[in-house]
């Protein structure tokens, strides 16, 4: 029975390669995603054992609080010399790096004037000691260390996509404006291939305090004596060193660097892996479908099988051997072909602005092991039914003309509906109880969709009828005869029909709940950021979410007829609750942005705002304890402290918060926390070419009009958007194999009824357009399940984020657009076996068996 069921693949070719490319896509994507998120991993962890591959302990300012604007404290320059004196020290050399949470601010300029960044990505600046070169992460490619200060060193990427070499002349900005220096190196950090889009600019010390705006050292790298161990080095660091001062052994320093980075991989690994396995969701029906009308059309063959002596185990292991076979050969395509889909999946990260570090390919066994498990599992299963079914064929159906299957149990309707009523259950109680980030909603939400997804599929069979006479109208009214009978072929088995259907309507359900999202979160960002801002231009940074010098805000002040406001920002600690800062100067803010006062406070309260006034989020302040009136204190990111009182309460809008939990004067924030810098300048007057002239030479700032500024801010969802739909589109592309698949055994089955209708004057031309009616009617149907389900499931969803100010928006033109992509899928699908049912020969058509 094996040689004959591979004998029978052998022999059914191109099905069995229609029926492989289901799975082949769905293991490429899994076996692409773990060598790429491997791959990364192995990236950022070359970055960061390169970094202290020589060092056995760092010395480095106590974390307070987590993207903080100014970074962690500094340590002191004379900290230096008494760690050289322990007896347990071979050397120690501090240096500066810029590397903090929401500030990029060593940029690289082109000679355009335009600043070197790729989409948002990090822009680093060091500042190294040229004596110290063990502690040095960073290799020279070409030229040497800086060690003056008109001296830079650049990163090799730059160096290499913008032409500039060792000699040249490249501006740079930090803290102020843009300065010109002479490229004195090229370099490379550690040992991986790429830095992921980012850059970075390396002075001496003290120059790279006068362009970062940094006092002292942000770490001190330490070398141990022969004979002394990494735990004694520390152990005699910690009693050298103050209070407010962390002391960690290379290793330790490395891994904390990189928390957080693996939980970052991880969620890429699984939001991938999960488009993997919408994939092969939609491919197990497409081999469910496949198999099942491969096996009606095999009847007889069957059938003479057990005549010769198999028995019914014997005809469900062959088919199932068939579904391992097919599973197996996809499997092994699907991860050769995964290995080009990682590059594949590295450049739609790198176009949509994500690009992150990597090292060379990773390939890892268990990437394989566990996509090869996958692949055949799925096969095997979505193959069980269909080999159940082959089971039950008669031995005289042998000697039957026209033989069928016996009649299935319709078990499929009742299934699909406790399916589709426990996955509804599951959303509602996902979307209507606690908090929809909280894991156990998020499982909930997660299964309930696929539950919905598979229970639709499974009564679709009952709505095809009804479906297929709405959606054909167009094909009866203006596709004449062939049109006409297209609708009756479609609805002459619905549930083959539903079949096809589902496997598309799972992913432009999918694309329609993306759609639905991402229109509804867009609008409620828009909208909440349209109504805090009221002036008629907005300063921002050049990726519109970092900081930006204060200087820059400065020179817009110093324009002629412009009224300009600066808000700052940063991090602190109210007692041990992280919470954002910002400040604003009461004088100029009036008129250019909208607070909403909560307990009585109003625009008169901002007169309040002297040394030690504050207001606060009404929400932080009750979770806080802390009422109109009371005093508290405020932390900096460096330990600084101030003491405040509550002026009043305010709440900005959920969907988008410009100002944080604690709003203060900038006369107290610029004497309390270290390296000020704004979040936004807020402008009245003036005119564009004006405002861009006075921040020319600040290169991190750029002028945007109010509309361009909300635009600009929403914008980031376009891009999610845009790569969920080139990730979707992958299920998109399987169901479009099973139409084929379908189509083309569909004309197969038909063959004599085809002949049957050339014989009696239907054209060529009039066939392929039958042909094409079908798939595109069943395309229709698709949509129409597929399209309503998004919406809905999307709709409940943004119920449950209304707490967070996200409202329901219907994406109309998507809709639209979905649907001419099921159209053109359609038509896609019917284009070989819409010529190859063109092309049957009528006589032998008539005489087929």
């Amino acid at each position: 029975m094996r040689k004959v069921a591979l004998k029978g693949l052998a022999g059914r070719k191109l099905r069995t390669l229609l029926t492989s490319l289901a799975i082949v896509l769905g293991v490429a994507m899994i076996t692409g995603s773990f060598i790429l998120t491997d791959s990364i991993s192995k990236g950022f962890d070359s970055i960061f054992t390169s970094a202290y591959r020589n060092t056995d302990a760092v010395v480095s300012g106590k974390k307070l609080v987590d993207w903080s604007a100014s970074g962690n404290a500094t340590v002191d320059e004379a900290l230096v010399a008494r760690i050289r004196a322990l007896p347990e020290v071979e050397s120690a050399s501090g240096s500066i790096i810029d590397i903090v949470g929401n500030s990029t601010q060593a940029k690289l300029i082109d000679r355009d004037g335009d600043p070197i960044q790729s989409s948002g990505n990090p822009t680093f600046g060091f500042g190294v000691d040229p004596s110290a070169g063990r502690f040095n992460p960073m290799r020279l490619v070409d030229g040497g260390w800086a060690s003056g200060p008109g001296e830079i060193v650049i990163d090799k990427e730059t160096a290499d996509s913008k032409h500039f070499g060792v000699g040249d002349t490249i501006r740079a900005s930090g803290q102020g404006p843009s300065r010109p220096f002479r490229i004195v190196g090229i370099a490379s950090y550690g040992d991986v291939a790429t830095l992921g889009g980012a850059t970075f600019a390396v002075w001496d010390v003290t120059t790279a305090r006068s362009m970062l705006g940094i006092a002292g050292y942000t770490g001190i790298s330490v070398a141990a004596r022969d004979g002394v161990s990494q735990r004694s080095l520390v152990a005699s660091l910690q009693q050298a060193v103050p209070s407010n001062v962390q002391v960690r052994t290379g290793d330790e320093q490395a891994g904390e660097d990189k928390k957080g980075l693996d939980e970052f991989i991880a969620f890429i690994r699984g939001f991938l892996l999960a488009f993997g396995g919408i994939a092969l969701l939609v491919g197990a029906f497409v081999i469910f479908n496949t198999l099942s009308i491969t096996i009606a059309q095999r009847v007889r063959e069957l059938a003479t099988l057990r005549t010769l002596g198999a028995s019914r185990r014997q005809v469900l292991r062959s088919v199932l051997l068939e579904a391992a076979a097919i599973g197996a050969l996809a499997s092994v395509v699907g991860i050769l072909g995964g290995i080009g889909l990682a590059r594949g999946l590295t450049a739609v990260f790198k176009a949509l602005g994500l690009e992150l570090p990597q090292s060379d390919p990773v390939y890892a066994t268990r990437t394989f092991v566990i996509a090869l498990i996958v692949g055949v599992g799925v096969t095997v299963v979505a193959g069980l039914a269909p080999a159940l079914r082959a089971t039950r064929v008669a031995p005289i159906s042998a000697v039957r003309e026209g033989a069928a299957l016996p009649r299935r149990k319709r078990l499929g309707p009742v299934a699909g509906v406790v399916l589709l009523a426990a996955g509804v259950a599951l959303v509602s109680y996902a979307v209507l109880t606690g908090s929809l980030g909280s894991g156990r909603n998020l499982l909930a939400l997660a299964v309930g969709a696929l539950l919905t997804l598979v229970g639709i599929a499974g009564v679709a069979s009952q709505l095809v009828t009804a479906l297929a006479s709405l959606v054909g109208i167009p094909s009866r009214r203006l596709g004449g005869v062939a049109g006409r009978l297209a609708g009756e072929n479609v609805v002459r088995n619905p549930a083959r029909t539903a079949s096809t259907a589902a496997a598309l309507m799972i992913g432009l359900a999918l694309v329609s709940f993306v759609a639905v999202i991402g229109k509804g979160v867009r609008d409620s960002l828009a909208n909440s950021f349209s109504d805090q801002v009221s002036a008629d231009y907005v300063i921002t940074s050049q990726n519109g979410w970092s900081q930006f010098p204060a200087a820059a805000g400065d020179a817009i002040a110093k324009v002629d007829g412009v009224q300009a406001s600066s808000i700052r920002s940063d991090r602190g600690l109210v007692g041990k609750e992280q919470v954002n800062v910002n400040a604003v100067d009461p004088a100029t803010l009036d008129g250019m942005y909208r607070f909403e006062w909560k307990g009585g406070a109003s625009d008169e309260t901002l007169s309040r705002l002297d040394g030690n006034g504050a207001v606060l989020k009404e929400s932080f302040a009750r979770d806080s304890g802390l009422t109109v009136g009371e005093r508290f204190r405020l932390r900096t990111p460096h330990g600084n402290g101030i003491e405040l009182r509550v002026a009043g309460l305010y709440q900005p809008p959920r969907a988008a918060e410009l100002l944080g939990g604690v709003v203060i004067s900038q006369e107290a924030f610029d004497a309390t926390f270290p390296r000020p810098q704004n979040q936004l300048t807020l402008v009245r007057g003036g005119s564009q070419e004006g405002l861009d002239e006075a921040v020319a030479a600040f290169s991190d700032a750029k002028v945007l009009t109010k509309d361009g500024y909300v635009d600009a801010q929403s914008s980031f969802i376009g891009q999610i958007l845009n790569l969920l739909y080139v990730l979707l589109a992958l299920s998109v592309i399987v169901s479009l194999f099973g139409m084929v698949n379908t189509l083309v055994l569909s004309v197969f089955e038909r063959t004599r009824e085809l002949g049957m209708l050339r014989a009696v004057g239907m054209t060529r031309r009039q066939v392929r357009r039958l042909v094409r009616h079908e798939s595109v009617i069943t395309a229709l149907i698709g949509a129409g399940l597929g399209l309503p389900l998004g919406v809905a499931l999307g709709a409940a969803v943004t119920h449950a984020l209304d707490r967070y100010g996200v409202e329901f928006a219907l994406p109309v033109a998507s809709l639209a657009a979905f649907t001419v992509v099921a159209i053109v899928a359609g038509i896609l699908a019917a284009v070989l076996p819409a010529r190859r049912a063109s092309r049957l020969d009528v006589l032998s058509a008539l005489q087929y068996e």
